[in-house]
């Protein structure tokens, strides 16, 4: 079996003390007697080489156990080097546990009742608003019942109705002081001459019998049809009323036949621009109340007077400056004058158009 090489670091070789001239000599007989010591062991290791297969078996097991401890000692220092930052962290975590809680109660707080109050505010001003709601739903009910019956109305029904109203003259709802009926009368002086056509006259060999032209007093009658008008030549004159009583004058109603019934087709014969006179005592003063103009499209328009004077009058004269083309004669077919009998007040404003 070979012998095994001995390492440079054994203390059993000799060259060791010899190599290190710093070190102080040993004597020759502790010299011999280290060699002789050498010499024996090498033969014994020479008998026995297991023990020395052992020996280095056990140094290198203590070299592990060695380097593991190495180990292990680093790992504990750095796991206590770590072990005082979590303890850092865990004091972070605990002061911030502590006071997150009362914060969140009072954002809770506030995120719940700002909107409960909200909600209280809505169903009160829902509460207030409730009887409003209510009474518009009655007053839509009520508009859809009327449209679902005009609409349920044909054709015929809503032209006699149309026709009805025009004969009966219910648009006005005011009373009428220059009614023929009730007292009022024609100033024939203050008045033009009614204008008198050859085909308005009846003759018998050449004798006039009468005049079928209407005189300027059927201008306050009611009886509004074709041809049943007071005509005056050219598109200038004037008619003076005599109300039935003196009365705070407030409006003025004049009405013409629609555009429909007229035999000639066309309304050119209906006054146009006007103006309305109080008169009132033996001279005759004329106060201006309102200068106007009428449409013959609305067959009946009320005019609201421009000058209202605190004072009464018993007649009233409609000066007419125009009409709507006819160059031979104007027609009248209705006037009407309203006010009141007391001095008036402020009123609502009336449903009817009122041209100025």
């Amino acid at each position: 079996m070979p012998r095994s090489s001995r390492s440079p670091r054994d203390p059993c070789d000799p060259l060791d003390n010899a190599t290190h001239p710093c070190r102080n000599p040993r004597p020759r007989r502790v010299v011999q007697r280290s060699r002789n010591a050498c010499r024996i062991t090498e033969e014994s290791s020479l008998n026995t080489p297991w023990i020395t297969c052992l020996a280095c078996f056990l140094r290198t097991q203590a070299h592990q156990v060695l380097f593991n401890n190495c180990r292990c000692k680093l790992l504990f220092r750095k796991l206590m080097e770590n072990t005082g930052v979590l303890v850092l962290c865990a004091f972070g975590f605990w002061i911030l546990s502590m006071q997150l809680p009362s914060k969140m109660e009072v954002w809770q707080d506030d995120s719940i009742h700002s909107p409960l109050q909200s909600l209280r505010m809505y169903q009160e001003k829902v509460r207030d608003h409730t009887g409003e709601i209510q009474d518009l739903r009655g007053n839509m009910n009520q508009l859809i019942a009327k449209l679902q019956e005009m609409e349920a109305m044909s054709d015929e029904q809503k032209m006699a109705k149309k026709i009805m109203k025009m004969i009966q003259g219910d648009y006005i709802e005011k009373p009428d002081f220059a009614l023929k009926s009730i007292g009022a009368s024609i100033d024939f002086e203050q008045t033009s001459a009614t204008y008198n056509h050859d085909k308005a006259r009846s003759y018998w060999n050449w004798i006039r019998l009468w005049n079928y032209a209407q005189p300027p007093d059927v201008i306050l009658e009611p009886n509004v049809t074709p041809g049943n008008c007071w005509a005056f030549s050219g598109d200038r004159g004037q008619v003076t009323i005599r109300l039935a009583q003196k009365v705070y004058l407030s409006n003025l109603t004049l009405q013409h036949i629609p555009k429909t019934i007229s035999l000639s087709g066309s309304l050119d014969t209906a006054p146009k621009d006007f103006v309305i006179y109080g008169m009132e005592g033996p001279p005759r003063e004329e106060v201006f109340l309102g200068a106007f103009q009428f449409q013959p499209e609305n067959i009946i328009q009320m005019f609201q007077l421009q000058n209202q004077p605190s004072r009464t009058f018993g007649a009233v004269k409609v000066k007419i400056s125009s009409n709507w083309g006819n160059p031979r004669f104007t027609c009248l077919y209705r006037v009407r004058v309203h006010g009141s009998v007391t001095p008036p007040r402020d009123q609502p404003n009336s449903p009817y158009p009122e041209r100025d």
